[in-house]
């Protein structure tokens, strides 16, 4: 069972709401900056118009024998006219003497250079943009001041800053939505590297810890080089403790060999029964610690070339027909009949060591639980796919261990007395999912036990 991997959040995700909040921020300052510029730009038209405004009204007053007089233009107060009727207040003043318009029209200081003023304020309730300006006059003996403001609301600019504003706004939701899916498209694209570095890595076998090759962004340089030197520390270790198998099981199974020769000779020489049931438990433990140093031996090689498979174009059926003859004379020893059963050639390309030694397994497994005068069936098949299917007379599988059987060092508890290391079908298994197919495990229903190699 896999280990729970602990989780704090989707890279993709921080990645998403960063950018996407960075272009949230981005696109109200982008909103404030244009409406304020904007802003800006429309209300120094207005000052320019009121300014032209009073600069003409100005220029129409004239002064006659001490006396001020303003012939209005038309035109300084219909340059004034906007869509929304905004309303005109102007008011003329001799000195400090009101002489037309607005006398509570608010009249800011001017200076002596009586240059253009421009600034808001509020009048009858309403805010306002007025522009005053003076000019002084003389005459014979006379010299006077006039100074003119003009002042007008400013609805026709609050439409025009409502209607850039809208249109800022809707430039603004724009650019987030853009922004939004380049975000996904740039996390998608920046995340890319790494999901195809996970998929590599998912697909290797269990025995596969060659290192990455792949090439990777910059930033996932230093994680796929410590995940490289892992997999080359566990792949030394795992080399070390296949050699370490190997090698003791072949030193152990060299001497157990001479061991029993000699325990066999010695039962020929001795006449108490309470010496040879002694000796006979020693030949009886020597076998099965040689099943299992060979076992071993071949469960390590397999492990070996389990990922790297040696393939070759063969007749799985002359495979199949190699092993049963060479195992009929155990099989007649027990005076169990080895009975083959083939379709045709079954051309196959695979790993002729490998399978040779899981379909040994199966045969001597049938072998060691099968009654006397029995039949083991050993049947190749072509269709659907590449089968071994063998089966015996014996006591079956236990059906509540059934599924078990397969892992290592695992036998059934009908297994007692018997000869083994619970290893034999973990071999068989190996070598097919190593091929790419399986291990079915199932009783008969007239008794005995059924296993289907399919590569």
């Amino acid at each position: 069972m896999d280990e729970q991997v602990k989780v704090s959040g989707s890279l993709r995700h921080r990645l998403a709401v960063s950018l996407i909040g960075g272009a949230a921020v981005l696109s109200v300052v982008l909103y404030g900056v244009v409406r304020a510029y904007a802003a800006q730009i429309a209300q120094q038209g207005q000052d320019s118009i009121l300014a032209a405004s009073v600069t003409s009204i100005l220029d129409a007053a004239v002064l006659r024998e001490g006396r001020v007089e303003v012939d209005f233009p038309y035109a300084s107060f219909s340059m004034l006219t906007t869509p929304a009727d905004d309303r005109v207040f102007y008011a003329i003043y001799r000195d400090e003497t009101l002489l037309s318009g607005y006398k509570d029209l608010p009249l800011p200081s001017v200076g002596e250079g009586g240059g253009q003023q421009s600034h808001s304020d509020v009048y009858v309730g309403v805010p306002v943009r007025m522009s005053t300006a003076s000019r002084t006059l003389l005459g014979t003996n006379v010299k006077t001041r006039i100074t003119v403001s003009v002042a007008q609301t400013q609805d026709a600019l609050s439409d025009t800053l409502n209607g850039i504003s809208r249109n800022v706004a809707s430039v603004g939701v724009g650019f987030f939505v853009l922004v939004v899916l380049l975000s996904f498209w740039a996390t998608s694209i920046t995340i890319a590297p790494l999901k195809r570095l996970t998929s590599s890595v998912t697909r290797r076998g269990p025995q596969d810890l060659s290192p990455v090759a792949k090439p990777v962004p910059t930033e996932m340089a230093p994680l796929v080089a410590s995940l490289n030197r892992l997999m080359a520390r566990l792949n030394q270790s795992l080399t070390q403790s296949e050699d370490f198998i190997a090698e003791a099981a072949h030193r152990v199974r060299t001497p157990l060999a001479t061991v029993r020769s000699h325990a066999e000779t010695t039962l020929q020489r001795v006449e108490q029964d309470e010496n040879r049931q002694a000796l006979r438990a020693m030949i009886r433990a020597i076998d099965e610690s040689s099943r299992a140093a060979g076992q071993l031996l071949d469960h390590a090689m397999i492990s070996f070339r389990a990922d790297q498979l040696e393939r070759q174009e063969l007749d799985l059926v002359e495979l199949v027909q190699e092993l049963v003859l060479r195992l009929t004379p155990v099989a007649e020893l027990k005076d169990i009949d080895l009975s083959l059963q083939i379709d045709g050639p079954v051309p196959l390309l695979g790993d002729p060591i490998l399978l040779q030694n899981a379909i040994r397994n199966l045969i001597d497994n049938a072998l060691k639980y099968s009654p006397s005068e029995s039949v083991i069936a050993v049947c190749v098949r072509r269709d659907p796919g590449a089968t071994v299917e063998v089966r015996d007379q014996g006591p079956g599988f236990p059906e509540d261990e059934i599924d078990d059987l397969a892992l290592r060092f695992s036998r059934g508890h009908n297994a007692e007395g018997t000869i083994g290391s619970g290893l034999g079908l973990t071999i068989a298994q190996d070598v097919a999912v190593a091929h790419g197919g399986s291990l079915t495990l199932s009783n008969l229903q007239e008794g005995g036990a059924c296993v289907i190699f399919s590569v």
